[in-house]
């Protein structure tokens, strides 16, 4: 049970990475970025040739191949958003998400040009490749250094966000931007300064995934199905919800696949159907911290009960009716 607790902290940490970028640039620019898991993806590929072509597969140069890696990323990220994704500020969602997905097909495309369409992977540096025995588990260095460094990042956003006068402009650009430019606030490089944050966490984890999962097309949609039901879980725009959303689902795929391997997937989805039908009665601040911890060990039991394919299956198509009844029921009430 300990492995895979930590396995799902693993993944857990991987997704937040990714995934409170995304929320950050919605919630500060209000852009559903579709384009994000491409620059995950070029920052894994970023990393991969600076290991193979420069620096070798020391720990030093590891470490080095990430952060330039993630740098790179982050400065692409400001090119985008100063040279195209600012035209689309206030266009409506459907022109912001045809936009960012134009964006993953030539960055696609750009990959495959550069890099070829084969496989690649980094091995993990000796001195991370070893592990430590807790309670007689096995931990992986390189897993343990991925929690906390997720960890941290999440603390850094607890600090940036709570504690810092420019966390306070970023919290005021998110409830009122035009305001805040009549202040005096240069909100243009505002924006340009969170994107290419967000921008720079998906090329750092980008770089971190390289040792684990192998680098080809494609990784940029595989990883942007798995975020965005992180973000829609824990709150789209809410940073901390990406914490929780990215915990409940990294936990519930990973004991999913102990109990039940081809029905882990599938509850991750199910547990976000059942989140989104009752968000609108859930009326407290930390809502993924409320109901996403309870909803994660609940969908446990379901596993490990074996429950018959048809319970699931109806299971399913109620929560896919609660979504489209809920908003009108809450609205009923509220009139």
């Amino acid at each position: 049970m300990l492995g895979q607790l930590r396995s799902g902290l693993t993944t857990a940490m991987f997704l937040f990475l990714i995934a409170s970028g995304l929320s950050l640039i919605f919630g500060v620019l209000k852009i559903i970025n579709f384009a994000h898991g491409s620059l995950y993806m070029i920052g894994a590929y970023t990393a991969w040739h600076i290991v193979h072509y420069i620096v070798g597969n020391s720990l030093a140069g590891f470490g080095f191949a990430v952060i330039v890696a993630a740098s790179v990323v982050a400065i692409i990220g400001g090119l985008v958003e100063r040279l195209l994704l600012r035209h689309m500020y206030h266009r409506e969602e459907l022109y912001q998400l045809l936009f960012t997905y134009a964006l993953v097909l030539v960055f696609a495309d750009a990959c495959k040009y550069i890099w070829g369409t084969q496989p690649v992977s980094v091995q993990r540096p000796s001195l991370l490749a070893g592990y430590m025995t807790f309670f007689d588990v096995r931990l992986p260095y390189y897993d343990t250094l991925i929690i906390i460094i997720g960890l941290l990042i999440a603390g850094g956003f607890w600090l940036l966000l709570n504690r810092t006068a420019f966390g306070r402009i970023i919290r005021a650009a998110a409830l009122d931007r035009e305001m805040l430019g009549a202040l005096g606030t240069n909100v243009s490089w505002l924006y340009t300064s969170m994107f290419m944050l967000a921008s720079f966490l998906a090329g750092l984890s980008g770089a971190l995934v390289t040792p684990i999962k192998g680098i080809a097309p494609g990784l940029d949609v595989d990883i942007i199905i798995e975020v965005f039901i992180v973000v829609v879980i824990g709150g789209l725009g809410s940073v901390f919800g990406t914490l929780y959303g990215a915990l409940a689902y990294g936990i519930t795929l990973s004991f999913g696949i102990l109990v039940q391997p081809r029905f882990s997937i599938v509850a991750a989805f199910i547990l976000m159907a059942v989140v989104l039908v009752i968000r609108p009665w859930v009326r407290t601040q930390n809502a993924a911290l409320a109901y996403g911890v309870p909803m994660t060990f609940g969908f446990l039991f379901l596993l490990s009960a074996q429950v018959p394919r048809i319970v699931l299956g109806a299971a399913i198509i109620v929560g896919c009716l609660g979504m489209i009844l809920a908003p009108r029921l809450t609205a009923r009430r509220s009139s």
